[in-house]
Formats: C-alpha cells, sequence, structure tokens
C-alpha cells in the first residue's frame, strides 16, 4: 500500500477517526476509526469509494419484482471493478434477481424504497462455490450475497434485502438426506480431505446457502440497510480483516437465523444496530474441529456496543464452533429489549479445543433470560450421537468479565459447568442487579476463581 499521510482528527462517540490521504493525492483513502477497548486493537479501515455511480437500470435492470435482474446487475459490478471501484446503485423499487457477487472496491447501495427480492430457487444458486456450513469449509450453493476474496466491499443505503423463503422451507426440516451429508461433511473436515473435494450442493443434500456470506475479504463496510428473512446464518464474515457493521435492520425468525456471525475474522466494530432472530444475535464463532486446527485463525479483536436485540437466543454467544479460539471480544451498551435465553453464553465441547479468553460484557441491559451469564463445555446438540469424537480437545476458557449489568427477570444469574480436565478460571462479574430470580441463583463446577461482587437481586420465586 502507499505511504498514507494521517490528518484531520474527529472525535466520535467511543472512538477516534482519521482520515488517510495518499501521498500527494487529496482524495481520502480510508477513514481509520480508532476503537477504545481493554485490549490493543488496531484501528478499522473504512475505505471511501470513488464517486463514479453505476444505476443497475442501465445495464438493463427492471424494477417490479418478475423480471430476472442476476445478468443486469452483475454487468454493473463489473463495470464498477474494471472501472477502479465507486457505486452500484439500486434505485427504489422491487428487484428480483439470484445471487450477487461483489468485486473489489465496489459498494452496493441501496437507495431508500430499493427492495432486493432473491429468487428461492436453489438451482439459481448453483454452480457451488466456495463457503462453509457451521463451521466447516466446503462448497456448496452460492450465498445470495457472496464475495470472495475481496478488498474494500460495501452494502450500504436504507433499502432492504428480502429473500423469498417458501422454496427454502423444506429444508428447515433436516430430514435424515441431510444429516447424512452433515455427517459426511464432519467425516472430511476429521480426516483432512482437500476443500475442493467436499462438494455439498448435491442431491438432497439441502444444505441452505448464508443470505450474505463475505469469505477472506477485508475492509467491509454494511452500513443502513434492513433485512427481512434469511435461508440460514444472515450475515457471516468469514476469515475476514477489517469491518464495520452499523446501523442495520436485521430481522429473520426462520431456523438457524442468526443475527450477525464473525467467524475467524479480526478487527470488526459492531454498533447502533437492531437484531430479532430466530436464533442467536451477536455470535462469535472460529470453526469446527480439525477443519479450524488446520486454518489457525481466531477470531479476535471485536467490539459491539449500542445494539438493541428484540428477540434471540443469545444478546452474545460464543461457540459452538470456536476451535480455532477467540480472544479480545467487548460487547458494552447495548439492550436485549423482549427476551433472549441467555444474556451472554459461552458454549464448547470436548472435540473443539481452541480457547476462549479476555471476553467483555459491560453496561448491558435486558428484561427477560433463562440465564444472565452462562458457559458450557458440553453442548454437543445432535452431533452427539450422530458422529464419533476424532479426536479429544478441551477449551481453555479464562479471562471472562461481566460488569455493570442487568436484568428484571431471570431463571438464573449464572450457571458454570467447567469440564475437569482444564477447569475454567478467572471468571468475574461484578455490579450485576437482577429483579426476580426464578429457579436458583447461581452453580458452578470444574471451576477455579468465580469472582462475583456487587451482586444483588431483589427477589426470589423459588
Amino acid at each position: 500500500m502507499r505511504n498514507l499521510l494521517f490528518t484531520s482528527l474527529i472525535a466520535l462517540a467511543g472512538m477516534v477517526s482519521t482520515i488517510a490521504y495518499a501521498d500527494g493525492d487529496k482524495t481520502p483513502q480510508y477513514i481509520l476509526h480508532e476503537v477504545k477497548a481493554p485490549f490493543d486493537m488496531e484501528p478499522v479501515k473504512e475505505y471511501v469509494f470513488p464517486d463514479r455511480k453505476f444505476p443497475i437500470n442501465k445495464y438493463g435492470a427492471k424494477p417490479g419484482g418478475t423480471f430476472d435482474n442476476t445478468k443486469a446487475i452483475a454487468k454493473a459490478i463489473d463495470k464498477c471493478n474494471k472501472a477502479g471501484g465507486g457505486v452500484v446503485v439500486v434505485p427504489a423499487g422491487v428487484w428480483f434477481t439470484g445471487p450477487i457477487h461483489l468485486k473489489s472496491n465496489v459498494n452496493l447501495r441501496l437507495e431508500e424504497g430499493a427492495v432486493v427480492e432473491f429468487s428461492d430457487n436453489s438451482k439459481d444458486y448453483l454452480p457451488a462455490v466456495q463457503t462453509s456450513w457451521e463451521g466447516l469449509e466446503c462448497f456448496n450453493y452460492s450465498p445470495l450475497v457472496y464475495a470472495f476474496g475481496c478488498n474494500n466491499i460495501a452494502i450500504t443505503g436504507k433499502g432492504k434485502l428480502q429473500p423469498r423463503i417458501k422454496g427454502w422451507t423444506p429444508w428447515f426440516k433436516r430430514p435424515k438426506e441431510h444429516l447424512e451429508a452433515s455427517k459426511q461433511l464432519y467425516t472430511w473436515g476429521s480426516t483432512d480431505v482437500p476443500v475442493e473435494q467436499r462438494q455439498m450442493a448435491v442431491g438432497e443434500n439441502n444444505m441452505r446457502p448464508h443470505l450474505v456470506h463475505f469469505n477472506r475479504c477485508s475492509n467491509i463496510l454494511l452500513d443502513g440497510f434492513s433485512i427481512n428473512g434469511a435461508p440460514f446464518w444472515t450475515i457471516h464474515l468469514f476469515l475476514c480483516n477489517g469491518g464495520i457493521a452499523r446501523n442495520l435492520n436485521v430481522y429473520a425468525h426462520n431456523h438457524n437465523n442468526d443475527g450477525i456471525d464473525l467467524e475467524m475474522t479480526k478487527n470488526v466494530l459492531v454498533e447502533n444496530c437492531q437484531f430479532d432472530q430466530g436464533d442467536d444475535a451477536v455470535v462469535i464463532k472460529s470453526g469446527r474441529n480439525r477443519d479450524a486446527w488446520r486454518v489457525g485463525q481466531p477470531t479476535e479483536n471485536v467490539v459491539v456496543r449500542n445494539c438493541k436485540i428484540v428477540k434471540g437466543h443469545c444478546l452474545l454467544g460464543i461457540g459452538s464452533e470456536m476451535s480455532g479460539g477467540v480472544r479480545n471480544i467487548l460487547m458494552e451498551n447495548c439492550e436485549a429489549t423482549d427476551s433472549v435465553f441467555r444474556m451472554m453464553y459461552l458454549k464448547t465441547n470436548h472435540r473443539r479445543g481452541g480457547f476462549i479468553h479476555h471476553v467483555y460484557m459491560r453496561n448491558c441491559h435486558g428484561t427477560c433470560a433463562g440465564r444472565l451469564f452462562e458457559i458450557d463445555t458440553d453442548v454437543l446438540y445432535q452431533w452427539k450421537d450422530l458422529v464419533p469424537t476424532y479426536e479429544t480437545r478441551i477449551t481453555d476458557i479464562h479471562d471472562i468479565f461481566m460488569e455493570n449489568c442487568n436484568i428484571k427477570r431471570t431463571d438464573a444469574i449464572y450457571e458454570i459447568k467447567g469440564d475437569a480436565r482444564k477447569p475454567i478460571r478467572d471468571i468475574y462479574l461484578r455490579n450485576i442487579n437482577v429483579g426476580t430470580v426464578h429457579k436458583f441463583i447461581n452453580k458452578s463446577s470444574n471451576t477455579f476463581n468465580v469472582v462475583s461482587e456487587n451482586m444483588h437481586y431483589d427477589n426470589t420465586a423459588f
């Protein structure tokens, strides 16, 4: 990269931003957001896109929700990329399409009133592309919005991404054929079968694609748009470096509809978003078992702040696919306004290995939860009896902090279930305020140095 001269310090909420100019050039290249966190974290880069516009209707796209705009959108993206970058504009209207594949230096801007409506015909998402399925790399149906190995990419604007769901609905049930395919992929990941040989978009495997999946990309911006529904995980950053997700309104209540999954990804800021999910809301992952050990990339340096979670299984979930390791995660000033199963949940099992270090939740508030705080080292779901344990590795968990948090109702304040082979240690819960506790105050096993200070509850209902 060319030498950059840094000027124009801008004070923003919780961070300082610097506009970076190239030598001898008055055009800004990046805005560098210096994020304040209880760990060292390099500034998050926001690319400033060239002021060149490529409206999709100029390349043959037609609104109305019936014309297939896949080729027209692809043409606009290609022209933008070849011109050196800019903004691909989706005007107001309903634009029906198949998969959208972004390229470097392209900002897909959804104008106010624009609705990108995705096909629910699985054949439209072939040929298969390199992606992942629940922590295992493979080739599968193309995500609805996809990028691989791209630099400086964005989705912005006040429009909406809205997939048709009816065609995916029969795939939610995970029938026998799907479970057999999952077992096969698990075996391939456990025995070092090359990723290009893991072809999953065949037969009745029925492995649903992500809505937004960026793979091995850098300098990502997701800003201002809405999402209504998803076939699978909603936003997934996989092996990425540098990202900002802000001002998003995400609603997805189908099967496995996580809000945002950051997996083997680093240097990310998530702020001022609303999530309303049928699964976990903000999720930190880092791959499954041997497949993640092979890659060896932790998820690290992530700040989530000023977000609202309406519904979700977790406000902050870590795992259970976390074999590459997780460290340096901060969630602050976030709120669960309706109900969540858990405010903060760390989950792993004896096959995962990896580590979870230096995770912080502070100044977060909720209405109702099953647990305010939980760590469980024996979460296997359907995999417990479905597939064998190829190798046992115990997760190292320590230095986890919850501070200045409260909730009106919860079944329990905290529950920590460690593994005797490597006890959980150095857990700190400080300034915790709870209204009513319905089942028990706290439980812990196989732990060392669990510190609770200034923890209060108003009454119990047991």
